[in-house]
C-alpha cells in the first residue's frame, strides 16, 4: 500500500512540475514573440521614413544650394541606419539615428533661413511625415524597450532561467540613441 501511494504522489509531483515547466515556457515564448513584434513595429517605421528622406532631401536640395554637408549628412546617416537595420546592430542603429535626428534638426533649423523653402508645400509635407515618423518611432522604441527588459527579466529569474538555458532563449538589446552634441556630429567617430 505504501509503494502504491509513493506512486501516486511521485506521479502528481512530475506531472505538476511537468506543468509548470510547460507554462513558464508558454510564457518565455509569449514574451520573445512580444520583442518580435515591437521591433517590427520600429522596423516598419524605420522603412517609411527611409523612403521619405531622399525625397526631403532632394526638395530641399532646389533651395539649398549652399547646404550640401547637411544634406549628406543626413543621407549619410539614412544609409547608416539602413546598414545598421538589416544587420541588427541595434549600437549602430542606436548611433545613426542620434546623428540623423542631429542632422535633421540642423535640416529644418537651415530651412528657416530659406523662406521659398519652408513656404512649399512638399516641403511642409515631408515636414510633417517625417515629425510623425519620428515620434512613432520614439513611441515604438520605448514599447520595443519595456518588452525587452521584460524578456531580460523573466529569462534571469528561477526557475524560468532553467527553462531559458535549457531551450536558448536569450537576452535582446535595448534600442538607445546617443546624445549628440555639436562636436560630434560625425558618423565616423561613432562606428570606429
Amino acid at each position: 500500500m505504501n509503494l502504491a501511494i509513493s506512486f501516486y504522489i511521485l506521479l502528481a509531483v512530475t506531472v505538476a512540475l511537468l506543468v509548470i515547466g510547460v507554462m513558464i515556457y508558454n510564457s518565455l515564448v509569449d514574451i520573445k514573440h512580444t520583442v518580435s513584434q515591437a521591433w517590427s513595429n520600429i522596423d516598419v517605421l524605420l522603412k517609411q521614413r527611409h523612403d521619405e528622406l531622399p525625397r526631403l532631401v532632394e526638395t530641399c536640395r532646389h533651395y539649398m544650394k549652399f547646404e550640401q554637408e547637411t544634406l549628406s549628412r543626413v543621407m549619410e546617416a539614412r544609409t547608416s541606419i539602413a546598414h545598421a537595420r538589416e544587420t541588427g546592430n541595434l549600437p549602430a542603429l542606436g548611433a545613426a539615428e542620434s546623428i540623423l535626428r542631429a542632422g535633421l534638426g540642423q535640416l529644418y533649423a537651415v530651412a528657416e533661413a530659406y523662406p521659398e523653402l519652408r513656404a512649399s508645400e512638399k516641403f511642409q509635407h515631408l515636414q510633417t511625415r517625417i515629425t510623425s515618423l519620428e515620434n512613432g518611432i520614439a513611441d515604438r522604441r520605448e514599447y520595443y524597450n519595456e518588452a525587452v527588459r521584460n524578456n531580460n527579466i523573466r529569462i534571469e529569474q528561477f526557475p524560468e532561467i532553467l527553462i531559458a538555458r535549457w531551450f536558448g532563449f536569450g537576452a535582446r538589446s535595448l534600442l538607445k540613441f546617443t546624445t549628440i552634441n555639436k562636436h560630434d556630429n560625425d558618423l565616423g567617430k561613432l562606428f570606429d
